[in-house]
């Protein structure tokens, strides 16, 4: 049993969905957000950053300041209320809310990964090679002094990207052990294929 906590980031404006809620659409009869929730059931604490919803599990629950300020934003307000419940430190496990085939298999590997080894974080990386920054594990101080050294440096976090972030942190790579954990649903042809590999069932 590995200990950790999560920040699943639920909120964004989704324009190439049309605005739609992307947390909220359904894929095989789970919200894509219940299905990442199920995926880190195994966290200590979860803060879910964005609107309010009904969830599979309880959650903690975070804005973002401003609203709509992306994610370095959105991950400061998770960490924020990760160390209101008195969890300031360990292994985070960084999610964004559109993974429908991401397993607790593989986030129980990125979080072993990274008590391993002496880095700051271990990411996921898809079968092209490419990082996915929102589907990995850090070590929460380095995310905190990451994140501090940028508010000071750009007088805010608003706006600005997440490579931002990660450029300057010590990293390990994982490869996806699945081939799909990393896919995300982005567009409608995304949501399209993600429905295909479900039944119609709330389980599956």
């Amino acid at each position: 049993m590995v200990s950790f906590d999560a920040v699943v980031l639920a909120g964004g404006a989704a324009r190439r969905l049309g605005g739609a809620d992307k947390p909220g659409l359904a894929v095989g009869g789970r919200s894509l957000l219940d299905r990442v929730l199920g995926a880190c059931a195994g966290a200590g604490a979860t803060v879910v950053v964005g609107p309010r919803r009904v969830t599979v599990r309880p959650v903690l629950w975070a804005r973002e300041e401003p609203p709509g300020g992306g994610p370095l934003p959105a991950l400061a307000a998770g960490l924020s209320v990760l160390a209101s419940a008195l969890r300031p430190s360990g292994p985070v496990v960084l999610l964004a809310a559109d993974l429908p085939f991401l397993t607790a298999e593989t986030v129980t590997a990125l979080v072993r990964e990274l008590l391993a080894i002496t880095v700051d974080g271990v990411l996921l990386t898809d079968p092209t090679g490419r990082d996915q920054p929102l589907a990995a594990a850090y070590q929460a101080e380095s995310l905190r002094r990451e994140l501090a050294l940028l508010a000071t440096e750009h007088g805010s976090l608003a706006n600005l990207p997440l490579r931002f972030l990660t450029a300057d942190l010590t990293l390990h790579r994982l490869p996806d052990p699945t081939g799909d954990a990393s896919f995300d649903c982005d567009t409608w042809p995304d949501l399209t294929r993600a429905r295909a590999r479900f039944p119609d069932d709330p389980e599956s």
